[in-house]
């Protein structure tokens, strides 16, 4: 791989990611939810921040911002559509941006829905996606600003990305999102199997992010509303599959 990935644990329940390009030791962050565990992962390492990536605006995904580019000096990388909620950034960004860590390429990827103007990235070569609160371990972000056909676009999006794409999301939420998954899918024997997974990595307080997009494939009900099955369970069969994910979201919501 041609990027070094470090999961970092923040507040509650979120993540921050450090990537480091092994030929030029080129060091980013993907999201700061508070700076202290990220600065305490550098040091440890022995590494300098060099760029930030930042997905949405959301405060717990960036209010670490300022006080990290204090510390370190990095320059600070987010979307054009978002700049007006963001911390100030040093470059804004736009779907088919390129970004790098060191000769390491990333492409961004405009995924509204969670919120409009929230991007990810992903390094093709390295085999990652930042994908923060869109496409989420066993799940997805909820929907506060973007409508369900946006999300469902974005989602598209994410699931054409090669199977084996490691998917870099934002929060340890992925035992809850299993459980709804059971609920649509109790004999997905991919997902009981990963249930069981899940319970044994938070007992022994392991991150269970990030994951193979080939799991969420198998395992994600949101990206597999489009299968006959799902839509039978949710009563729409012969829906569209916007109108089907619009009634698999708002199920969870209410979960």
């Amino acid at each position: 791989m041609a990027l070094e990935l470090v999961t970092i644990s923040c507040l509650t329940d979120n993540y921050a990611y450090l990537i480091r390009d092994k030929a030029t030791g080129e060091t980013a962050v993907v999201d700061v939810p508070e700076a202290a565990p990220i600065l305490a992962e550098l040091f440890r390492r022995g590494w300098q921040l060099d760029k930030i990536f930042l997905t949405h605006h959301h405060s717990d995904h960036v209010q670490g911002t300022l006080a990290l580019v204090q510390a370190t000096g990095a320059s600070v990388y987010g979307a054009q559509a978002d700049a007006h909620r963001l911390p100030s950034l040093t470059q804004a960004l736009s779907e088919g941006d390129e970004v790098t860590v060191g000769e390491t390429i990333g492409h961004v990827i405009e995924v509204s829905g969670h919120t409009l103007g929230h991007i990810a990235f992903s390094f093709p070569s390295a085999h990652l996606a930042f994908t923060a609160d869109s496409l989420m371990a066993g799940g997805c972000g909820r929907l506060f600003e973007g409508s369900p056909a946006l999300m469902w676009a974005s989602l598209t999006k994410l699931a054409a990305l090669p199977a084996e794409t490691l998917i870099c999301s934002g929060h340890e939420y992925t035992a809850s999102n299993l459980r709804f998954a059971a609920t649509i899918e109790p004999e997905n024997q991919a997902l009981l199997g990963r249930i069981a997974r899940v319970s044994a990595a938070r007992a022994a307080g392991v991150p269970t992010v990030p994951t193979l997009l080939s799991e969420e494939l198998a395992t994600n009900p949101f990206l597999r509303v489009k299968l006959p099955h799902i839509k039978r369970c949710l009563g729409l069969e012969f829906a569209p599959d916007a109108e089907a994910f619009a009634a698999l979201r708002a199920r969870k919501d209410t979960f």
